[in-house]
């Protein structure tokens, strides 16, 4: 269970929350953590950073794609960040496209990313196949 990672989105946790934060905390016990997906979008509430015993957010892409063009965008991906960080949970950046929001980013101080700039969605061993190859590479 220690290696398993529950991906939320905030959806879910709108009804009945209580139960929902009653089972995460069971599984918790056992091991498993959890991330919450699309942070900043939907139904995002600050209580649930509070009441969730959550591992790591994920910052919503349409914020990250942004962060270069859009000087509102940026903030908010930086202060969302520092947030997390000062609650001691991990931080994901979504929907990293170019090298500019990977530096925007890093310089924000999020250092783990995910998106179409390392790699499009594939197969389980072309992924294999990739890693190995990208990997010994470097």
């Amino acid at each position: 269970p220690t290696r398993l990672k529950l991906e939320l989105t905030e959806s879910l946790l709108v009804n009945h929350i209580d139960d929902v934060i009653a089972k995460m905390f069971a599984l918790k016990a056992k091991g498993v953590g959890f991330s919450l997906d699309d942070f900043g979008t939907g139904y995002s509430s600050l209580t649930y950073l509070k009441r969730l015993p959550l591992d790591q957010l994920k910052i919503d892409q349409s914020f990250v794609l942004a962060m270069p063009t859009d000087k509102d965008s940026a903030v908010i991906v930086r202060s969302t960040i520092d947030l997390i960080h000062d609650l001691d949970r991990r931080v994901v950046a979504e929907g990293v496209e170019t090298d500019e929001q990977v530096a925007l980013l890093r310089e924000c101080g999020c250092l783990t990313v995910q998106g179409y700039h390392f790699a499009r969605p594939m197969p389980f061993d072309v992924c294999s196949n990739w890693l190995s190859t990208t990997t010994s590479s470097t």
